[in-house]
């Protein structure tokens, strides 16, 4: 049995804390919110989140973040994005040398352009930082709905020990080095799902989408490669996997915020609707920023910053993508003649 603290009680915090609370572990929830904190002591369930879903009866709810903090064997972080830095400074006077720290939320931050791993690693470089990412949403992980997530890490011992602890038999992990990877996939899959939505909310077709979702990893893979992360990672769970079912699932904050958009709200109108941190609009111009620090081509990521900041009329913006100058698909590839 380990100890585990996760910080932030959202849809997907909860899931897991309520995952590895079912795995036999010592669970505790913090939240910075403490109207949500008293939801979850009064009806040991997130009924905003994730209705009809139990909290088992072992797992702490604790509003005091150093006590939740204290004598962890993994402190997951499971705050939003835009929390995730002061989270760590908050943190900072009690975490001990090579405390585990598993970061399961995803973006990238504005201005330092680092992914969430980055800032904590900034913030506490005395922690072993490790990312949990995948095609995962956390209204069925709370069910129970078989899924497959990947584990990364700097040691191989570290991703070992938190696949260990999250392995469950409907929720099997994978081990990988390659945290970069990992982290550009979850976050940029968000802004491509942005567009997804859109799309669907345009009615257009399945055509349509899938040269979407196909482009969209290949602008992904080409910016996650010069950043140095690992081609094989984007045909991977943190890839390819996280970006079909954040394109194309009821469950995606970032496609139905795109859905809305499609149908002629605005930016503002779409996120009150959705009432949660929709990621791929936090993380749309970090990437326009990444790309052109990199000098990348990111065509879909620009056209997306258009819609969101510019006020680009979605049906110029996908007749503008049509539109580009004529190119082979991979440059690597050579012909036979």
């Amino acid at each position: 049995m380990r100890n585990i603290a996760f910080l932030g009680a959202g849809s997907w915090g909860t899931a897991l804390a309520i995952l590895c609370a079912n795995n036999g572990h010592k669970v505790t929830i913090w939240s910075a919110v403490e109207p949500e904190l008293d939801m979850l002591r009064t009806n040991r369930e997130h009924k905003d989140r994730l209705p009809g879903v139990k909290l088992p009866e072992s797992i702490d709810i604790e509003s005091d973040i150093k006590k939740a903090c204290d004598e962890k064997d993994i402190l997951v972080f499971s705050v939003a994005s835009p929390f995730v830095r002061a989270t760590a400074e908050r943190i900072k006077p009690f975490i001990k040398n090579d405390q585990i720290i598993v970061n399961v939320a995803k973006g990238i931050e504005d201005g330092t352009l680092l992914t969430l791993c980055g800032i904590i690693e900034e913030v506490l470089p005395n922690a072993d930082v490790a990312v949990l990412s995948g095609p995962s949403h956390a209204e069925e992980v709370s069910k129970g709905v078989p899924t497959t997530v990947v584990v990364g890490a700097h040691s191989e011992k570290t991703a070992t020990f938190v696949q260990d602890v999250f392995m469950a038999p409907n929720f099997r992990v994978y081990t990988s080095p390659d945290m970069i990877g990992i982290e550009l996939g979850g976050s940029l899959k968000n802004v491509i799902a942005l567009a997804a939505g859109i799309l669907d909310g345009m009615e257009m077709g399945d055509n349509t989408k899938a040269a979407l979702m196909t482009r969209g990893i290949a602008e992904i893979a080409r910016l996650g490669v010069e950043l140095g992360a690992q081609i094989e990672t984007f045909t991977g769970l943190s890839g390819i996997g996280d970006l079909i079912v954040t394109c194309t699932s009821i469950h995606s904050r970032n496609h139905n915020c795109g859905y809305l958009l499609g149908k002629g709200k605005t930016l503002e109108e779409a996120k009150k609707e959705i009432n949660q941190v929709v990621e791929g609009v936090n993380t749309a111009q970090a990437a326009m920023d990444l790309a052109n620090k990199y000098h990348v081509t990111m065509p879909i990521v620009e056209q997306i910053n258009a819609i969101l900041f510019d006020n680009k009329p979605p049906r110029q913006a996908m007749a503008d993508l049509l539109e580009r100058d004529k190119v082979v698909e991979y440059k690597s590839l050579k012909w036979d003649r």
